[in-house]
């Protein structure tokens, strides 16, 4: 991957500055440049009113990519890929492409971040750092995709850490690294930004090997993270789930699953290496994992219907978190939702899981990379139970249907991202929750 500009926030003074991308971040980023006293140019794929409402907003392919390559310096929303064609050609012109996780890296004492990516796992990881450290009474700020970015004035700077959860988008505009990575977990994704799975990976794990850092705690569980132990750094950490094998000191985090052992051992070994002298004594561990809140939409029950679960994990993007979903109800009868926006990620592994549990499977595949899904499984289990749906309210019924006599548990676990037929995620999950109510009889 090339080398990124080594430049911080407050470099950018006195430079002609030029933002392209108005999303969640990009408006963290446009707060930060106008409190800085910056003003910037401000592009957007899909333009509309800028975060402060007084500032005019270009579309790219209508003046802004040439208003872009007349600046110095222009900051980007992780969305936009690194190997498009226009930032390709913008860095050929001379101008330095930024993030603004990058910018405030060079800047910010490193020794008090840990980053943690992973395919699947880092956000709950991240928020379990932030939870230990917080009952631990250390100011901990947790930030990045889960929450707010760091530099945003909104959320301040009095903190002793900062927990960032660090998508591979965000990687690859890193030009340093703090001394603590955290891996959960590497399996193919996002390969519509990145191009190809080899390209994914090094981009993943790129934050591993830049200047700077110097630990890895990685998923010693995971095969494709032990393939690739060249390329996590100087040193490296391994994490399994067998290091916690009853849970211990974790229990209290009211986490299923052993995944969910495992990426709290990886939390606490970040609290370690961030010298927390408390993560090293079981008692204060257990004490502090009490109270913790998992994430919504996170293998999360949102209602019994005459004996059957519903189970909301919608933040599942990727087959990985499929995987690990129907792990965690290896006992159970399983009607599984999967199916969402197609990024081209092969679902093979999922039907040869299926194929694997011991207790009948019911996939009800959902538009748009359903039929796709329904043919992997299929060529892997040509006997599986597949039913193609054309919306999630009526593959909520499907699926209610078939799990009532059989006492199971209706999984809403996509494998994929929302967009497309939701707005995020969480509107998917509400889409799910409305479906269960209009079923007729008491939830308990």
């Amino acid at each position: 991957m090339p080398t990124r500009p080594t430049i911080s926030w407050s470099d950018l003074a006195g430079s002609s500055v030029g933002l392209w991308g108005l999303g969640v971040e990009g408006a963290a980023n446009l707060r930060r440049l106008r409190a800085d006293g910056i003003t910037p140019t401000l592009v957007d794929d899909h333009p509309g009113p800028s975060a402060l409402g007084e500032l005019p907003v270009l579309a790219t392919d209508a003046g802004g990519l040439e208003a872009l390559v007349g600046c110095e310096v222009v900051v980007k929303s992780p969305g936009i890929s690194r190997y498009r064609p226009e930032v390709v050609a913008l860095e050929a012109a001379g101008v330095a492409v930024v993030g603004g996780l990058g910018l405030w890296l060079q800047g910010v004492d490193r020794s008090r971040v840990v980053c943690i990516t992973g395919t699947k796992g880092k956000s709950t990881t991240t928020a379990i750092v932030g939870h230990l450290l917080g009952a631990l009474g250390v100011r901990c700020l947790v930030a990045g995709n889960i929450g707010l970015p760091p530099y945003d004035p909104e959320v301040g700077d009095d903190y002793d850490f900062w927990a960032v959860e660090t998508s591979s988008f965000q990687a690859t505009d890193l030009a340093t690294s703090p001394p603590v990575v955290a891996v959960t977990a590497l399996h193919p994704d996002h390969l519509d930004w990145h191009g190809d799975v080899d390209t994914y990976y090094r981009d993943k794990l790129s934050a591993c090997s830049q200047p700077g850092a110097v630990l890895t705690i990685a998923n010693g569980d995971s095969p494709e993270l032990r393939a690739r132990e060249a390329s996590l750094g100087p040193t490296v950490r391994w994490v399994q789930a067998d290091d916690a094998r009853d849970g211990g000191w974790s229990r209290g985090l009211g986490l299923a699953g052993s995944h969910s052992r495992r990426n709290a051992e990886i939390a606490r070994a970040c609290l370690q290496a961030l010298g927390v002298e408390a993560a090293s004594d079981d008692e204060a561990m257990t004490a502090a994992a009490v109270g913790f809140t998992p994430l919504d939409s996170r293998l999360r029950t949102i209602g019994v219907l005459d004996g059957v679960a519903f189970v909301d994990d919608s933040l599942s993007t990727n087959v990985l978190s499929v995987l690990a979903a129907l792990d965690t109800f290896a006992d159970d009868p399983v009607a599984l939702l999967v199916g969402g926006q197609d990024r081209g990620i092969d679902y093979t592994e999922l039907g040869q899981a299926i194929d694997r549990r011991a207790h009948p499977t019911l996939v009800v595949t959902l538009p748009a990379n359903g039929p796709r899904i329904a043919a992997a499984i299929r060529r892997a289990v040509p006997d599986a139970a597949v039913v193609d749906s054309n919306d999630l309210e009526s593959a909520v019924d499907t699926a209610f249907a078939w799990a009532a006599p059989r006492r199971a548990t209706v999984l809403l676990s996509p494998g994929a991202p929302s967009f497309g037929q939701f707005a995020d995620y969480r509107d998917r999950a509400a889409a799910f929750a409305a479906a269960l109510r209009r079923r007729s009889g008491p939830l308990t």
